[in-house]
């Protein structure tokens, strides 16, 4: 099976490294992305063009190369991405994408917009100080851990953060998808997501109109690829073995 895994922001296809061997070893054809703006020669001017569409084009680029069937694998700011990527090919491919994971992530709704609050400067948002994350984030975030992903972080290019999300096609409701939930428990989303007068209900609103949602806790921070990488990649094997 194809899978593409789709990094959240500050972070490159390298950062799915800790469980792409889990992944491979069961005989799954493994695509980490790196997306527009964070490659090893991208510059600040280079980020300050680049925004959400062009995150969207280029995994849909990739899965055009692709036979149908396949699962993207979205954490963070990256599920946004992959849900305007169904949005975008359920149309022309109906099958194209067989399922949906998202890791500590939901899908975006059309108008939305990932996290505009973002400190950003000169058309990039470089990795904030750990102080703007709340503790739910941080979770499991070991100093090692911390200091791990800062010498590897690279600016986000700003747009992609505070662009609205664009979606045409109702069909992407149709595309099943899991939800890995790391920050807050199963229990608590699913009772936001279920709950139209909650104030935080808009977050998963989107996740409400899918027609089938699979919930599953694993309790750690917002990075679970660092924290708790193999059970992640147990997770992710669970889901795929389910649709085979």
């Amino acid at each position: 099976m194809d899978v593409i895994l789709i990094p959240g922001f500050w972070l490159t296809g390298d950062s799915w490294a800790p469980i792409t061997d889990a992944l491979s070893a069961e005989g799954h054809r493994v695509h980490p992305v790196t997306l527009p703006g964070l490659g090893p020669d991208d510059i600040s001017e280079t980020r300050a063009r680049i925004g959400l569409a062009d995150h969207v084009a280029a995994v849909v680029a990739l899965v055009d190369e692709l036979p149908d069937g396949v699962v993207l694998v979205g954490h963070s700011g990256g599920g946004a991405v992959a849900h305007a990527v169904v949005d975008a090919v359920v149309g022309a491919r109906p099958h194209a994408v067989a399922h949906v994971v998202y890791v500590d992530s939901a899908p975006l709704a059309d108008g939305g917009c990932i996290n505009a609050d973002l400190p950003a400067a000169q058309g990039e948002i470089p990795l904030p100080d750990w102080s703007v994350f709340d503790e739910e984030s941080l979770r499991d975030m070991s100093p090692v851990i911390r200091a791990a992903f800062a010498r590897v972080a690279i600016p986000t290019p700003a747009a992609v953060a505070s662009d609205p999300q664009r979606l045409n096609d109702a069909a992407r409701f149709t595309v099943p998808i899991t939800l890995i939930c790391c920050e807050m428990d199963v229990a608590t989303m699913r009772g936001i997501a279920e709950d139209p007068e909650h104030p935080w209900h808009s977050y998963l609103a989107e996740t409400a109109r899918v027609q089938d949602v699979t919930w599953v806790d694993l309790p750690t921070g917002h990075w679970p690829q660092f924290t708790r990488p193999g059970d992640l990649a147990q997770t992710l094997l669970t889901a795929l073995r389910e649709l085979t």
